[in-house]
């Protein structure tokens, strides 16, 4: 029988089975405290947006767009909160086909708690790279991912493509 370790999973589940008054604070907003960390998940930081990697990624270079504002409705972002959203969306996902050449890439947002956001406080996209024939079957059958990077290795990749970006 061959092993899969993947022990930030351990991390995930801890943090899932919490109760939600447990949780402290918006996990976007405390990002917002530690955006000068060096190694830190945060991709770029833009006027009213940044672009970080997901902690809890469906694949490699599986990238979130995150308003700086706390804010849960789409349609309570600004013109400008828009605007720059869907510019760094654009420009993730060209970061992404650059860098990692999938042979498509979903995009999506979970906005409440009933469409399946698991911080449904504080909205986001998803930009997720895909390969035609990967399945990722583990996600199905045992609750796992597995992933030919580490997220350090998938932002030392990502970084140079977000340097310039100005969305």
């Amino acid at each position: 029988m061959e092993q899969v370790f993947s022990p930030w999973r351990g991390e995930y589940i801890r943090k899932s089975s919490r109760n939600e008054e447990e949780r402290s604070g918006c996990v976007f907003c405390v990002k917002e405290d530690a955006m000068a960390i060096s190694d830190s998940l945060i991709l770029g930081i833009y006027p009213v947006t940044f672009a970080l990697l997901n902690r809890y990624p469906y694949n490699s270079g599986h990238l979130l767009i995150v308003p700086r504002r706390h804010v849960a409705d789409l349609t309570d972002l600004s013109a400008e909160e828009v605007r720059e959203l869907f510019s760094l969306v654009v420009l993730g996902t060209r970061a992404l086909q650059e860098t990692y050449g999938p042979d498509g890439l979903n995009v999506g947002m979970n906005l409440g708690k009933a469409a399946g956001a698991g911080i449904a406080e504080h909205l986001h996209v998803h930009l997720v790279p895909r390969w035609s024939g990967d399945t990722n079957f583990m996600t199905s059958v045992h609750d796992t991912r597995v992933l030919p990077e580490s997220l350090q290795e998938t932002r030392e990749r990502l970084l140079p493509a977000f340097a310039d970006l100005r969305p």
